[in-house]
């Protein structure tokens, strides 16, 4: 599933135009975004919450040439799924088959 696709459940679901479906999903990916961007943490009750990860500065060798290199420190985006995703995510599709969850 893309975001293309998702704006369309979105529309179906919750009897929206695609329109406005699209300014939804917008809005609360920004929501997330300036949350992150602030440090601070995004909860979804049942779904998963959003963090910063603070990666220390490190130093990494090159496997080609053994090289020692500098890896500075960076932030970066955390997801923990909640224990209702888990639980969804273990259940069996309708057709029987374990559901594959594929992000892109």
């Amino acid at each position: 599933m893309n975001k293309r696709d998702l704006i369309g459940k979105i529309a179906v679901d919750a009897c929206l135009t695609r329109v406005q479906a699209a300014r939804a999903l917008d809005a609360f990916l920004e929501g997330i975004r300036t949350g992150l961007s602030r440090g601070d943490r995004v909860t979804i009750s049942g779904f998963g919450s959003f963090g910063v990860l603070h990666r220390k500065a490190r130093q990494v060798r090159n496997p080609a040439n053994g090289k020692a290199i500098e890896i500075a420190a960076k932030r970066v985006p955390r997801f923990a799924p909640g224990n209702e995703l888990k639980s969804a995510i273990k259940q069996p599709s309708h057709d029987g088959r374990p559901v594959s969850v594929k992000m892109e």
